[in-house]
């Protein structure tokens, strides 16, 4: 049998071996791991037109239908992860090509976020410079205790942060489209509107999934009805935030502080805005990036492509 040509797409962290045990495979693939971004490059179709196997990590190449077009040698996607929006699943279906995912973990972002929540809440992050920059004592931290955690999308990752927030003695309260008053009551949690959601909230996390209702969804009619003391914090997708009614938020001095894990470009640029804005607290999309959530991803590219060799897919999404 002819070896498939296989290729692991944005592996930054150079990764991929350390999790999965590629040696297993070695008579039956051929293997490319590629580190750096390359979802912009004009001649994509030409770098990955060689292979039958493309390994995708979450949303960070994307995939779509003139793309797809471009790939005649396509056989296997794997995405990590069971649910990827940037792949056009209905067009590997009408191409015949197999579309599979892998298990994953999610305990890792909702944590995240709650450390973002603590910092930017805290002001931990200028004091941790303060004494790298031999300072001491120079901001008035805030108690999370009696204040009001707001969750805009109460799924997984939402409950997680809820229960995070309880913990801690806060009034959690929780909107998203599709979200249910007998959802929230189930779970203690009190449900407001969209708009009391902004204007009740001291922190606002966000733990809904990219939509059209959601793409842009918090602008700048949405962040003038935050209190000026107020943290924004975001762990789900970029594009939600309108990116520039943010910035200029923060200039005004609208909310006091933005948490972002997510951006509309990704890799953030170097000399992106975002980098000099003040009140911003940056992280670069590590919300999933754990070794467990790891091990669950390239093991997961492993076994789908070892179930396909052997004729019995296994996560099939199409």
């Amino acid at each position: 049998m002819k070896k498939l040509n296989v290729a692991i797409l944005d592996d930054y962290q150079n990764v991929s071996r350390d999790f999965a045990d590629w040696n297993r495979l070695s008579d039956n693939i051929e293997l490319d791991i590629f580190n750096e971004y390359i979802g912009k490059e004009k001649n994509l179709s030409n770098i990955l037109f060689k292979y039958d196997v493309l390994c995708l990590m979450r949303e960070r190449t994307q995939l779509p239908k003139e793309l797809i077009n471009e790939l005649p040698n396509l056989k296997l996607v794997i995405t990590s992860g069971m649910w990827n929006a940037s792949i056009d699943a209905e067009e590997l279906k009408k191409r015949n090509i197999v579309y599979c995912g892998t298990d994953t973990k999610i305990h890792s972002t909702a944590e995240l976020a709650w450390a973002l929540i603590m910092n930017s809440w805290r002001g931990l992050q200028t004091e941790i410079q303060n004494m790298k920059d031999g300072k001491w004592q120079t901001t008035v931290g805030r108690g999370l205790k009696g204040n009001t955690l707001g969750i805009f999308g109460l799924g997984k990752q939402g409950k997680q942060v809820a229960n995070y927030g309880k913990a801690f003695g806060m009034n959690v309260i929780a909107w998203s489209h599709n979200l249910k008053k007998e959802d929230c009551e189930n779970l203690n949690i009190e449900y407001v509107n969209h708009e009391d959601l902004f204007i009740k909230s001291d922190i606002l996390t966000i733990h809904t999934r990219l939509s059209e209702r959601t793409q842009g969804f918090i602008d700048k009619n949405k962040l003038r009805l935050m209190k000026k003391n107020s943290v924004l914090v975001n762990t789900s997708r970029g594009q939600i935030i309108n990116e520039n009614d943010l910035i200029s938020a923060l200039n005004n001095g609208n909310i006091s502080c933005v948490a972002l894990d997510v951006f509309d470009q990704e890799p953030l640029p170097k000399d992106h805005i975002l980098r000099k804005t003040k009140n911003t607290i940056l992280t670069p999309h590590i919300g999933y990036v754990s070794s467990e959530t790891y091990d669950k991803f390239f093991n997961g590219y492993l076994k789908a492509i070892e179930s396909f060799i052997n004729k019995k897919t296994i996560n099939v999404l199409n």
